[in-house]
């Protein structure tokens, strides 16, 4: 675990092994969300990088037969 220091602009770096991992771009957008007293970043996607994320999915579900 890395640890980071808030600067009194309540701003902080995220360590470069990180950024790596998650092929993270400089003005890249994250989604800032409080959970459970912690504090999770979630980067945002390009809908390019998303093509493709669900192949081979089980489509098939029982569906209603009013909803056929």
């Amino acid at each position: 675990m890395q640890t980071v220091t808030v600067s009194p602009k309540f701003q902080i770096v995220i360590p470069k092994k990180i950024r790596n991992a998650l092929k993270l771009r400089p003005g890249q957008k994250m989604c800032v969300i409080e959970y459970d007293g912690r504090i999770e970043l979630i980067p945002e996607r390009d809908i390019s990088d998303l093509r493709g994320f669900l192949k081979g999915i089980d489509t098939r579900v029982e569906r209603e037969t009013d909803r056929l």
